[in-house]
């Protein structure tokens, strides 16, 4: 099980994503202010960060710069997500920082994959027998 931080501010994605990341047994935890991501990313000390782009207060991308910046979440892997997928948006999410990019409405196979590939490394090798 991981425990992943969702930044997000449209309450039916959020629902979403919790009921998705829940049904597949990790430990969601929701931060609806962006203004509280950081601190709360520092409380819950996440397996995953997930962040939607757009947010009010502080944009998804300050928040993964911010992140990146911090000594203790820094190696902490970040999803971005975005409805306003535009020319370079990619680049930018992803020279911020973040090591996947998912656009909104999500494909739930997607983004189910993509949660699951950015946890691989996390998960302990197995053993022949």
């Amino acid at each position: 099980m991981a425990r992943i931080l969702i930044v997000e501010d449209n309450a039916l994605n959020i629902k979403l994503f919790c009921d998705l990341l829940a049904a597949h047994g990790h430990e969601p935890q929701a931060v609806t202010d962006s203004r509280q991501a950081l601190e709360a990313a520092r409380d819950f000390s996440p397996d995953l960060v997930i962040t939607d782009i757009q947010l009010p207060h502080v944009s998804g991308l300050d928040l993964i710069r911010m992140v990146r910046d911090d000594d203790k979440l820094r190696e902490v892997p970040i999803m971005a997500v975005t409805a306003y997928a535009t020319a370079g948006d990619e680049e930018r999410i992803r020279g911020a920082g973040a090591e996947s990019y998912v656009t909104k409405p999500i494909s739930v196979a997607r983004f189910v994959a993509e949660v699951d590939a950015l946890l691989a490394p996390k998960k302990a090798p197995v053993e022949a027998h």
